[in-house]
């Protein structure tokens, strides 16, 4: 029985060793990309790239090595072709733990690090495109301080 999300949650990449990744899930896109910086293609079919962690503070990275299964053309919504590298990544949401496709790209103009496809929801999630963190708790919202409350 699928499980219900909202159309953004947080989701964890345990074998990166990624927490909190703030998705967004889209079953118009077929494919999940990965917010990726610093693409690096190495010998033997592998590929070393920044996974960006933040939106806000794109310093905030990940080095992450890991095979290439495959090399894609994608059409975005923007409709460029684009030629993209193909990783695997484990993904998991709430109590789901599976194995999806990802290709590496740029996404700093996006919202979300992540976008989750429709071949990553197929068969375990249902998205409620209303909803928002159905899965995972909000980040809370920074305390104010009087200083800053008298200032802002």
């Amino acid at each position: 029985m699928p499980i219900v999300i909202g159309y953004q949650e947080f989701v964890s990449l345990p074998a990166w060793g990624v927490d909190r990744l703030l998705i967004k899930s889209d079953s118009g896109a077929r494919s999940s990309a990965l917010d990726a910086k610093h693409i690096e293609e190495l010998p033997g079919d592998r590929v070393r790239f920044e996974l960006v962690l933040s939106r806000t503070d794109r310093i905030r990275t990940l080095t992450i090595e890991a095979p290439i299964i495959r090399r894609t053309k994608i059409r975005p919504s923007h409709g460029e072709t684009q030629n993209r590298l193909i990783v695997a990544a484990e993904l998991v949401v709430g109590d789901v733990h599976k194995t999806i496709e990802v290709s590496l790209v740029c996404r700093k103009r996006m919202i979300c690090r992540m976008l989750l496809g429709r071949t990553a929801l197929a068969d375990d999630f249902l998205v409620d495109c209303g909803g928002r963190f159905l899965l995972s708790e909000r980040r809370p919202k920074r305390k104010l301080n009087k200083k800053d409350a008298l200032e802002g």
